[in-house]
């Protein structure tokens, strides 16, 4: 069995923000080699998340809407988390969003349903974050 890891890089200039990193997680998936096995793709700070869905605008801001009422980022006041960081809001919305995601690779290809798509969600932005992509198998 063979492994290979990458690590993307991300710096929003915003404090949320969706990116579809699918293609990114497609580019490692050539490089390393890999025909059968599985891709896990995860965000590295927790205030970040990685989940697939569909490319579609109008889901996108479907979230943005869903989770500010989930989870309204102001006042600051209203998360105990809050004193250092105005961040509170980010840690639970990471939380309902995840972690990661594992895709199957089948004959070197993400093995994907209709409209699935791999994306970075960024809730606490404006600085460097990390997402890593691990891929097993042979």
């Amino acid at each position: 069995m063979k492994s290979y890891r990458e690590v993307l890089h991300f710096h929003l200039p915003s404090r949320r923000g969706l990116v579809n990193i699918t293609h990114q997680v497609e580019q490692a998936l050539r490089k390393s080699g890999i025909q059968e096995g599985l891709v896990l793709v995860n965000a590295m700070n927790i205030t970040a998340s990685v989940f697939i869905n569909d490319d579609e605008s109008g889901l996108h801001q479907d979230y943005e809407v869903w989770l500010e009422k989930l989870a309204p980022e102001k006042p600051y006041n209203q998360y105990r988390h809050n004193g250092y960081e105005d961040n509170g809001d980010a840690h639970l919305k990471r939380t309902i969003m995840g972690r990661e995601t594992v895709v199957a690779v089948t004959e070197g290809k993400l093995d994907f349903g209709t409209w699935e798509q791999i994306f970075y969600f960024e809730f606490d932005g404006k600085r460097e974050k990390r997402v890593l992509i691990k891929i097993i198998g042979e």
